[in-house]
């Protein structure tokens, strides 16, 4: 008897839920995933035929809200991706067992499904003192990320621990904590950074490489460009007020009342990428900047460092130029000023035209008169 393929339909056929459903999850993966609905067809034949993938997660230098943030996802389900789209052998934060009898299981896995299995890796790694600073199972966390790391088809980087080092490397970094990728190589590594990442980015990276047996298009930062591929600022609902210089001066203004541009009291919106603005957080309720709170930038690497949060960045790129917060409502006048000047120099020359055209028709039938043309200064 050939051997059961372990694909999302095959679920879905067990549970004896309907095609239409299974249609109807296939076209959610699609938009969630940041495919066009012309990708639809590829996403339900790899729902029909592809095997759901083995997950090691392990957990480092961190807080656990990566996973806090992941079992939040609603687009699809944390519970379907855990129960349904994956099969996830082992995760010390989520798993049902724990101590020794989990630890046998994970060093199964890694024997018996080397090569086939994707590692996800929340949390920085700890060097300092041979990695005393984190361990697992009575090892130090640097040594269970190698061992795992060496039969992993892909390692997925959750959350900026993971993918810059997080919080615990911030000056003057007493543990010498790093990022995943500084420690293994030869793998594909896909970022996902954010303190913590959004719910819908965790389960879609995931997702994508569960449907299609790859990782998906990353950036020159190696992160998935359907999530990091705009900035927040890009898609920011108050951009208006900024392209108009309109800010806030403090959290207890008018202009905060009012909604305005939140750029001078810290945002970092314009040198972050980041699906805030789109997918937004707890099914597209809300996110910082929608709270009245500037971005903070937590996507990028060293955040943490990077200046004061309530201090705005000195300047932004704006129309292939810098300018900053004080200068941007007089490049917004001065740009109106430029489309004053360029609609009356078209205008003036419309109206020269015009004249041209007249006095040659006059001409033509008989009716210039030259005399009269010059003592009006030029006019009929």
């Amino acid at each position: 008897m050939k051997d059961r393929l372990n694909s999302l339909w095959t679920l879905f056929q067990e549970r004896r839920l309907s095609r239409r459903t299974f249609m109807k999850s296939c076209v959610a993966l699609t938009a969630v995933l940041g495919l066009p609905p012309t990708k639809l067809d590829s996403v339900v034949k790899a729902a029909e035929t592809k095997e759901l993938p083995t997950v090691i997660w392990l957990h480092g230098h961190e807080c656990t809200g990566c996973d806090e943030s992941f079992i939040r996802s609603s687009s699809p389900f944390a519970s379907d991706v855990i129960l349904n789209m994956i099969a996830l052998e082992y995760d010390d934060t989520l798993a049902a067992v724990a101590g020794a009898p989990l630890e046998e299981h994970l060093h199964n896995i890694i024997q018996n499904k080397s090569g086939k299995y994707i590692l996800a890796v929340e949390g920085g790694v700890p060097l300092e003192e041979n990695g005393i600073y984190c361990t697992v199972g009575g090892r130090p966390f640097v040594e269970v990320l190698k061992e795992c790391a060496k039969g992993a088809v892909a390692i997925i980087e959750y959350g900026s621990c993971a993918a810059w080092g997080g919080i615990q490397a911030a000056k003057p970094n007493p543990t010498n904590t790093v990022s995943v990728s500084s420690i293994v190589s030869g793998k594909p590594i896909i970022k996902v950074p954010g303190c913590p990442p959004i719910p819908e980015v965790m389960t879609g990276v995931i997702m994508h490489y569960a449907l299609f047996g790859q990782i998906p298009p990353l950036d020159n930062q190696g992160r998935p460009k359907q999530f990091y591929g705009n900035r927040i600022h890009d898609t920011c609902y108050r951009r208006p007020f900024f392209d108009s210089g309109l800010f806030v001066e403090e959290f207890d203004d008018a202009g905060s009342k009012a909604g305005w541009c939140l750029y001078k009291v810290g945002c970092r919106g314009p040198q972050t990428y980041n699906s805030c603005g789109n997918l937004r957080w707890w099914n597209g309720l809300s996110y910082p900047i929608q709270s009245g709170h500037g971005c903070i930038g937590c996507s990028e690497k060293g955040f943490w460092d990077n200046d004061v949060f309530y201090k705005r960045i000195p300047d932004i790129p704006m129309a292939n130029t810098i300018t900053t917060a004080d200068t941007v409502g007089t490049v917004a006048a001065f740009s109106a000023t430029g489309a004053v000047i360029a609609h009356g120099a078209l205008t003036l020359a419309k109206n020269k035209y015009d004249d041209i055209k007249e006095e040659k028709r006059l001409k033509e039938a008989g009716l210039w008169d030259e005399e009269k043309h010059n003592n009006n200064g030029g006019g009929h």
